[in-house]
């Protein structure tokens, strides 16, 4: 039978979420005040070493998992519920188009007929769930329902590293939804309220820089581009002398030498700039538009001084960097000048820790 509770799962109070990069692991912690306000209780970030996660993999999970207790333990939660993702490259997604008003075990048994056709593995091999969308747009009377499936070991991966970390694995997401639940908040402040707005999502990563183009929360396009924060690293070393750590360190810290700004931050904002304007040119002659409202950076590189303005002057369309804690109450614990530093990194892990209040 299906393995319900692995994907798109219902929250129980009480919940972190917990996002996994290639170059740290991030945590949230969302409630709500008495008006209904979200209020951040906690965040905290604690860096990878290279090489600890690839590709989504967990390549050293004795590391991971004792980075993930000092990130539990930095943060001062007691919660031990967990909110986590995979990567989109590890999850099979399709919408498909079922009868309308059928009980959950018949939708059940129906997705699990449905997922053959799409599943490229054994159902036995898989954990495999469902969430309906709601009435289907050209079928009178139908209703449209997301699959999602990954193979059991990446789902046991994350499961593994949270019970290793003394938490309890509630939720395992996509890492593109739940970044995409935390944009749909800062959408939603936009002007009209963000409707029929088309917003270009850049996460900028270690390695990697993914895309979203975004209207109505419907994904019109995605793309993945092998450029990231990791680069600017490498262009200190190449620069100063210093070992990759060294680097590392120096760029998280700001204590890099005097012409770091003209010699070695300028020119990668500048080749960043022109890889966003490369992805939305693709976006423009694969699809019928030639436009978009707005821009939104997020990830760890995405606060890079001159990067929002360089971005605007390239590609003439508004570049805003997302701060997925917009509008919300900050807690007492939230060291808010640090937090308000490194918040466009923390995009996925606030989705994650949102799934708390999904109804």
């Amino acid at each position: 039978m299906i393995s319900l509770g692995s994907l798109f799962n219902r929250q129980q109070p009480a919940l972190l979420g917990i996002d996994i990069s290639s170059s740290s692991v991030k945590l949230v912690e969302l409630s709500r005040d008495k008006a209904g306000n979200l209020v951040l209780d906690r965040c905290a970030i604690e860096p990878l070493a290279h090489g600890w996660i690839t590709d989504g993999n967990v390549e050293k999970f004795d590391e991971v998992a004792e980075a993930v207790r000092r990130l539990v333990k930095k943060s001062g939660t007691r919660t031990r519920n967990v909110a986590m993702a995979l990567p989109a490259s590890a999850v099979i997604t399709k919408k498909i188009i079922l009868p309308g008003g059928m009980s959950d075990a018949e939708l059940e048994i129906q997705v699990e007929s449905e997922a053959n056709q799409y599943i490229p593995f054994s159902l036995d091999e898989v954990s495999l769930d469902f969430c309906v969308l709601g009435p289907s747009a050209t079928s009178n009377g139908d209703v449209e329902v997301l699959i999602a499936a990954s193979r059991k070991e990446k789902v046991q991966d994350r499961q593994d590293l949270a019970e290793a970390a003394g938490l309890k694995p509630i939720v395992v997401d996509v890492e593109s939804y739940a970044s995409r639940l935390a944009t749909s908040r800062l959408i939603e402040h936009l002007p009209n309220k963000g409707l029929d707005t088309l917003v270009a999502l850049f996460e900028v990563g270690a390695l990697t820089t993914s895309m979203q183009v975004l209207r109505n929360d419907e994904v019109l396009y995605e793309r993945d581009q092998a450029f990231g924060g990791a680069q600017l690293t490498q262009l200190i070393v190449r620069q100063y002398g210093f070992s990759p750590e060294e680097a590392e360190n120096k760029k998280r810290s700001g204590d890099l030498p005097d012409d770091y700004g003209s010699a070695v931050l300028k020119p990668f904002v500048d080749s960043l700039t022109q890889e966003i304007g490369r992805a939305l040119q693709f976006f423009f002659t694969s699809t019928p538009h030639n436009k978009v409202d707005y821009v939104m950076l997020a990830g760890g590189s995405s606060a890079l001084s001159g990067l929002t303005d360089s971005v605007t002057l390239q590609t003439s369309f508004t570049c805003l960097l997302a701060d997925p804690f917009e509008s919300m109450e900050i807690g007492e614990k939230v060291r808010e000048s640090k937090m308000r530093r490194e918040a466009s990194s923390y995009l996925t892990s606030c989705g994650l820790a949102l799934r708390r209040f999904m109804q």
